[in-house]
């Protein structure tokens, strides 16, 4: 059983990185490596970073009102007056607790507006899986933005 469920992750991996090469033009399997770590970081301090960015903000009580969560930030450039390419980093988020129970990443939306705007949109989604139809999560809002030093 466990040896399945390893060999079940590993197969995950290598179709993730396989999709993220598909998918992400111009980036090399370093950077791809880089990505899922970043990732992988994000997912596993989350509950660390998010009671520091809590703690940051002075939120004490914010379980009363609402739930903050941290999650991966998900950014794929094209057509916009920065370089193109993905980028991958962290937030945190803030809503009631079943919205923000469903909020899996946030994506980063970019486009130019005449010229003279570029506009980038912060949403939270409801999965990891950019390639397939990102759905918002109504009532979540992005609180803070995670910088990762690479």
């Amino acid at each position: 059983m466990r040896t399945a469920r390893m060999g079940a992750m590993i197969l995950a991996v290598v179709l993730l990185v396989g999709a993220t090469a598909a998918s992400v033009q111009g980036q090399d399997i370093f950077g791809i490596i880089k990505t899922l770590g970043i990732g992988y970081a994000v997912r596993t301090f989350a509950p660390q970073i998010n009671s520091f960015i809590n703690d940051l903000l002075q939120n004490r009580g914010v379980a009363v009102r609402e739930q903050t969560k941290v999650v991966p930030i998900l950014s794929i450039s094209i057509g916009v007056s920065s370089p193109g390419g993905a980028y991958v980093g962290a937030a945190q988020i803030s809503g009631p607790k079943a919205a923000v129970d469903r909020v899996e990443a946030v994506a980063v939306i970019e486009a130019d507006f005449q010229a003279a705007f570029r506009i980038k949109a912060l949403v939270p989604v409801d999965n990891l899986k950019p390639w397939e139809s990102l759905r918002r999560v109504p009532g979540v809002g992005v609180s803070a933005i995670v910088d990762i030093r690479i």
